[in-house]
């Protein structure tokens, strides 16, 4: 399954982010907590890489890399201007169909009002 290395990584960081001590049995504990299993291969992996760095440098590390990384094309451009007529139009239409919306939001509960 793809995800699965990403849960020892996402168990480091919430004992790191936590503020508790990373060590190997509080990231089980955290993934046996969310009803997984610990892979100790792949565990021991991640802490021999992550051995003495601060998760935040190694973070900031990490963002620094994916900015240089291109990752496609960038799009269309954007649609021709309209003339200021144009989006003054749309807001006037706007506030009516608000207070029809508003009116159909009080018949939802059909008089059974959760927090009536």
């Amino acid at each position: 399954f793809f995800f699965d290395p990403m849960k020892h990584i996402a168990a480091y960081l919430l004992v790191a982010l936590a503020g508790g001590e990373v060590t190997k049995d509080a990231i089980q504990k955290v993934l046996k907590a969310g009803d997984c299993e610990a892979d100790s291969e792949r565990l021991d992996s991640l802490m021999s890489a992550l051995e003495g760095k601060d998760i935040n440098e190694v973070i900031a590390e990490g963002l620094t890399k994916i900015g240089s990384v291109s990752l496609g094309g960038g799009g269309g451009g954007g649609g021709g201007g309209g003339g200021a007529a144009a989006e003054a139009a749309p807001a006037a239409e706007a506030a009516p169909a608000k207070k029809v919306e508003e009116e159909e939001e009080e018949d939802d509960d059909m008089g059974f009002g959760l927090f009536d």
